[in-house]
């Protein structure tokens, strides 16, 4: 399945597992061999992408700013961009803004995306089934982009794309393999950093910015 028709599989399930009047979120960034994937949740009405009103790409964390916060601190959000996303109100943000900050994760080869696309009306945490119901999908996608290293953000993110039992703060910088449909496949599980994890992100960071150091100088 390609990127296309996973799109057209994600937006079905929105009307299973989200708010009927909001978007699903897809993903952004380098699709081609991207040098990382980042792993986030699930989307939440935040995301100005998942009104019915726009009219761009539904890419992740659009008119939000934390997770931009982290992605300055590693270096992959150059600074103008990065004051943008904390100057501008939600509703200031356009697409062609969200498409400058998309342009900015293909130029650093990062993809982002989260394991299940279905946008809630709130941040009420999801169940492990409805992450699973995305999980043969979100596999498709990985061997679509194909990714050199994936960032697993949180325990329960970790958990169910390992498919084994994931604590975070055991296992910072441990790589772990995997694979797909034939093909292994590279992971890290990294604190999640916004939200209720917004506690963790200079930990976030961190591991972040060794993951990157270390498979850039391969």
């Amino acid at each position: 399945m390609d990127l296309q028709q996973l799109k057209a599989e994600y937006d079905k399930l929105q009307g299973k597992y989200g708010a009927k009047n909001l978007n699903s979120i897809h993903f952004g960034g380098c699709t081609e061999n991207p040098d990382f994937c980042f792993v986030f949740m699930n989307p939440t009405k935040r995301n100005l992408a998942s009104s019915k009103e726009w009219k761009g790409e539904k890419y992740p964390w659009i008119g939000t700013r934390d997770v931009w916060k982290l992605f300055h601190k590693v270096r992959l959000l150059n600074s103008d961009l990065y004051c943008k996303t904390q100057t501008y109100k939600a509703e200031e943000w356009t697409e062609a803004f969200a498409e400058e900050i998309y342009a900015e994760m293909k130029k650093h080869r990062c993809f982002l995306t989260n394991l299940a696309k279905c946008t809630q009306a709130d941040a009420s945490a999801l169940s492990n089934s409805v992450y699973k119901a995305y999980l043969h999908l979100f596999y498709q996608e990985l061997c679509a982009v194909r990714p050199k290293v994936t960032v697993l953000f949180g325990n329960q993110v970790s958990s169910l794309v390992l498919d084994k039992k994931v604590s975070v703060s055991q296992c910072r910088k441990r790589l772990f393999t995997q694979q797909i449909q034939g093909e292994k496949y590279s992971f890290y599980a990294v604190y999640y950093p916004v939200g209720n994890g917004r506690m963790h992100m200079e930990q976030a960071a961190e591991d972040m910015e060794w993951i990157i150091q270390k498979h850039l100088e391969k």
